[in-house]
């Protein structure tokens, strides 16, 4: 069965001075402060598209990883993953680079580099984001 999820962004005023609220509608946990300066400049304690879309890849990736190692009789412990999404003013999203780190008992490095590609290459986000360059480290802890 399919599912959406939905969010929604209120903006006021022009780019450069105005603000907005970024709220999460299907999970109620809450909204967040949007800006320019906090997506282009520093956070200051707001969000920003790029971490949103972070967020996404991350858990999604993580999610991916662990489905594959469980498939293949390799349960993960524990997986770790961050995703640095760089923004350039100007150009748009230049690139993400996901890392993780695993603890997969019985795995060698080979193989977890490997199954880690899989779920870069597969997961539904990194889908959605093919247009972008995705780049992944991998490691075992």
């Amino acid at each position: 069965m399919a599912t959406t999820r939905t969010a929604h962004t209120v903006w006021e005023g022009e780019l450069l001075k105005g603000s907005g609220t970024v709220s999460f509608d299907s999970s109620g946990i809450g909204s967040q402060p949007v800006s320019w300066p906090s997506r282009a400049e520093q956070a200051n304690g707001k969000t920003s598209p790029e971490e949103l879309i972070a967020a996404a890849h991350s858990s999604c990736f993580s999610m991916a990883l662990s489905h594959g190692l469980t498939g293949a009789g390799n349960p993960p412990t524990r997986l770790e993953t961050k995703a640095d999404v760089t923004f350039q003013p100007g150009e748009g999203i230049t690139g993400i680079h996901l890392t993780v780190r695993g603890e997969v008992p019985g795995l060698d490095a080979e193989s977890f580099a490997t199954a880690a590609e899989d779920a870069k290459k597969n997961c539904p986000v990194s889908q959605a984001l093919s247009g972008t360059t995705i780049t992944l480290t991998a490691e075992l802890a």
